[in-house]
């Protein structure tokens, strides 16, 4: 006959807790610098547009042909590099931070995730299942620790914004190079500033959002520290 359970028992211990607070921090100052690095690429969009074409044409000229920058021109290209090598640093801070949330829910809830752990980085890089993938690892995050709560509506808002950002080729990933993009400043530049204003949202509504779920989870996690305390 096997022993049953009293309330003496000692129950099993749960999974270590991985702190958040420091990830969600770093996180947070990540997409406001990418804010920022959009930003000044809009004040650049801007003054390429002022300042207009110059008369030898676009700086791709066709043909393999590529006409000397002028100053303007090589300070947008720096921009643009700093821009998207803050962007890396902005992605490498979420996903520490994301990978933090998804192990203590699973910890406090004693669930497996729904996604495995190679969507964590794959979610976002596979075409079609890019466009829910990682929503849904924030939102199955949140359904386990809390299952009787709605998903926070900044979690949409932040879905909804980042799609925008990468809707067309002109936001977050452009499908011209950046001497195409410096032409298209000269010629249509309201386009690229919506993109970039959608961007910068992006990254507001994505730091909220962290700010809110960070702070539910570690209440959560308080809560189930305090027994073994």
């Amino acid at each position: 006959m096997s022993e049953q359970e009293t309330p003496d028992t000692p129950k099993a211990p749960l999974p270590a807790l991985r702190p958040v607070h420091g990830a969600a921090r770093c996180a947070v100052v990540a997409l406001g610098l990418a804010a920022l690095a959009w930003a000044a690429r809009a004040v650049w969009h801007v003054r390429l547009a002022m300042t207009g074409q110059p008369a030898s044409g676009p700086p791709d000229q066709g043909g393999g042909t590529h006409r000397p920058l002028t100053a303007l021109e090589d300070s947008y290209h720096l921009v643009s590099s700093v821009g998207a090598a803050v962007i890396v640093v902005c992605a490498l801070a979420f996903l520490s931070w994301l990978d933090r949330v998804r192990d203590n829910a699973r910890a406090l809830s004693g669930a497996e995730p729904r996604y495995a752990s190679l969507w964590l980085l794959l979610g976002w890089v596979v075409p079609v299942v890019n466009l829910w993938i990682p929503r849904g690892i924030v939102a199955d995050a949140h359904r386990s620790v809390f299952p009787d709560r709605r998903l926070p509506a900044v979690v949409n808002w932040w879905w909804g914004l980042w799609l925008a950002g990468l809707a067309g080729g002109v936001g977050l990933v452009y499908a011209d190079s950046t001497d195409e993009v410096i032409a298209r400043a000269y010629t249509d530049v309201l386009p690229l500033l919506a993109a970039d204003a959608v961007i910068v949202a992006a990254a507001g509504a994505a730091a909220l959002m962290i700010r809110t779920l960070t702070s539910a989870l570690q209440q959560s996690m308080d809560e189930a520290a305090r027994p073994a305390a």
